[in-house]
């Protein structure tokens, strides 16, 4: 399978990199600046499971002009609709699309320009980002991807795919059941990045206040609650894990959402906070303080784009 990778920051150049280590046919498609650093100093990753460095295949939008096997779409949220219009001629008859973005909007925009049949829904489970020498650093040893029809059931396509990415630095798990798997990733982003950005903290600092444990399970009640009147009601072993996640002391655990407010730039607030937040209203699900975080990055945003004019 030829795969096509969009862009190779934090999840592109992670999962790919892992790709074309492993011998896959795979290319990024990436801005010129970036492919001026990868022509100059590679790929490279820095890894808990070993650091390495290789040589990418890359394209420009403007170059782009066959279609690919797999496109494998990672990019923040609020650039998916212009990875969309660069991205369109890598899509064939046959072409699967993998998001691993966050969220669920991005399954509606890409549904509404590609098609359903040609997208899966996937989530990915890594903790990494780029650095001032764009070198994509893992920084916790998860590597997953999870991936499945949006229809349920496993098809021979989800198979094949499944094969191609199994390879090291990639845990990976096809699901028959990959909306529900999606929502409960959704519950859990939610709950991280609402609790972490309104308090700045991270889960370990947040314990260590009054009322910090409880204030995070309020949030964790609220946006459960918008995932069971959606009728994807989280399961016992997702909320298990969840709850040791968030009552583990000293926890250096924050979303990357509030790493982008500490570096000044733009997050994808309104497609995680705001879009849970807006499901609540449409189903009437009280959340005052998921509604209070997203208020909370919002006015952040505002400041923002002021003081860059």
């Amino acid at each position: 399978m030829r795969v096509l990778v969009i862009g190779a920051g934090a999840l592109g150049g992670y999962y790919g990199a892992c790709l074309v280590r492993a011998g896959a046919d795979v290319t990024f498609l990436v801005r010129s600046k970036r492919a001026a650093q990868l022509r100059q100093d590679g790929l490279r990753v820095v890894s808990p499971h070993g650091d390495f460095a290789l040589q990418p295949k890359i394209l420009l939008a403007d170059d782009l002009k066959e279609a690919f096997d797999v496109v494998l779409v990672g990019v923040k949220a609020y650039s998916l609709d212009d990875a969309m219009s660069q991205f369109a001629p890598a899509v064939g008859a046959s072409t699967m699309i993998l998001p691993v973005l966050n969220g669920l909007k991005h399954i509606d925009a890409l549904t509404a320009r590609f098609g359903a049949a040609k997208i899966l829904g996937g989530l990915a489970n890594v903790s990494a980002g780029l650095d001032a020498d764009g070198r994509v650093v893992q920084f916790m040893a998860n590597q997953t991807i999870v991936f499945g029809e949006t229809r349920g059931a496993m098809s021979e396509r989800v198979l094949a795919l499944e094969a191609l990415l199994k390879v090291p630095g990639i845990d990976v798990r096809a699901s028959e059941a990959i909306m529900q798997d999606m929502w409960e990733k959704f519950v859990q982003l939610s709950t991280l990045a609402g609790i972490t950005c309104l308090m700045r903290a991270s889960i370990g600092d947040i314990l260590a206040v009054p009322n910090g444990e409880q204030s995070i399970f309020r949030l964790f009640a609220e946006c459960c609650a918008v995932a069971t009147a959606s009728g994807f009601e989280p399961r016992a072993p997702f909320i298990e894990f969840d709850r040791k996640l968030f009552t583990t002391l000293d926890s250096p655990l924050k979303a990357s959402m509030l790493r982008d407010i500490e570096r000044g730039s733009v997050t994808e607030a309104e497609h995680i906070l705001g879009d849970m937040a807006n499901r609540a209203g449409a189903l009437g699900v009280d959340t005052p303080l998921l509604d209070l975080a997203r208020a909370h990055v919002a006015a952040y945003e505002i400041g923002r784009r002021r003081a860059a004019g």
